[in-house]
């Protein structure tokens, strides 16, 4: 007799085909960071993920950061960390830290991925000119140090890789006109390489449920939005803290190409999965207006 709960397996494999076939060849940016790095079944969970939708078709690329490992070497050396507007002031004592972490960093999810039997490239932002980057300055003046702007994104640098069937995992360094080295923010950095690759999809894994309709509620996650409503969120106020650079790095990409920008929480396990192959997905979704809602079809049917 066949198991009831192959059954549901084989439903959940119907369920994912109409996502396959619509985003089967399409580009697909992860980025991870922050506290979802520092879990190890969290990271093994995240690189099965890719692993599964670079072997159904997608092309995924990695853009990661390195928070916690950085700290870790920056303590271990007797260094001070400071922070501006929460970007990690960076002179050259600590530029050279953050390169070897964030290498080291790099090596290993390279590693992981391969573990699995799919052909993975690490790729710093100084290799083949991928990112091209400015000298960053704070809104009052402060020195960061060697904290950089993107500028460029050299793409043929990762399409290149992906047609030679790599995942490119790449970290954020750049350099600029004189060859200077800067440490550059991984959100900002996965987003200006989707810009640039006209991504389908561009994923935040982040340790939050998604964007909340009430900051002290949990459960409000905004399943979708268009830009404006996302906007609207933004100038009312009603989000705030570090949701507020992460939302307008969205809107940017939206308004830059890219179709839909995914705030996933990656405490889920298998949550990748969960909002590209499932109809009730996971987390908030800030989409284009050639899009449509999974969730509320009717344009009447107002979010917010």
């Amino acid at each position: 007799m066949i198991d009831k709960k192959d059954i549901e397996k084989a439903e959940i494999l119907i369920e994912a085909l109409p996502y396959i076939q619509r985003f089967n060849g399409k580009i697909i940016i992860i980025k991870c960071g922050g506290s979802v790095m520092e879990n190890p079944e969290l990271m093994a969970s995240i690189i099965e993920d890719v692993v599964l939708l670079k072997l159904v078709g997608f092309k995924p690329v990695i853009v990661h950061g390195g928070g916690k490992e950085i700290s870790h070497w920056i303590k271990k050396t007797g260094l001070e960390t400071k922070f501006i507007n929460g970007l990690r002031v960076t002179d050259a004592d600590t530029l050279d830290i953050v390169e070897m972490a964030l290498a080291k960093v790099n090596g290993a999810i390279v590693r992981d991925i391969e573990a699995l039997g799919v052909k993975a490239m690490g790729v710093s932002g100084k290799s083949g000119g991928l990112l091209y980057a400015v000298k960053r300055e704070t809104d009052d003046g402060e020195d960061l140090g060697f904290v950089g702007t993107i500028k460029h994104v050299e793409g043929k640098v990762l399409t290149d890789i992906m047609d030679n069937d790599y995942i490119p995992v790449v970290y954020p360094l750049a350099l600029d006109n004189e060859f200077n080295t800067y440490n550059i923010n991984a959100d900002d950095a996965a987003c200006a390489i989707a810009k640039v690759l006209e991504s389908e999809k561009l994923a935040f894994l982040s340790d939050v449920p998604g964007v909340l309709k009430d900051v002290n509620d949990q459960s409000s996650v905004i399943s979708e939005m268009y830009v404006e409503e996302a906007k609207k969120l933004i100038k009312t106020g009603a989000i705030a803290g570090g949701m507020i650079p992460k939302l307008e790095n969205c809107i940017d990409a939206i308004q830059k190409g890219v179709n839909r920008v995914h705030i996933i929480d990656g405490r889920v396990p298998h949550s990748l999965l969960l909002e590209f192959f499932t109809d009730k997905g996971t987390g908030t979704a800030i989409m284009s207006h050639k899009e449509t809602r999974y969730y509320n079809k009717d344009p009447k049917d107002k979010l917010l």
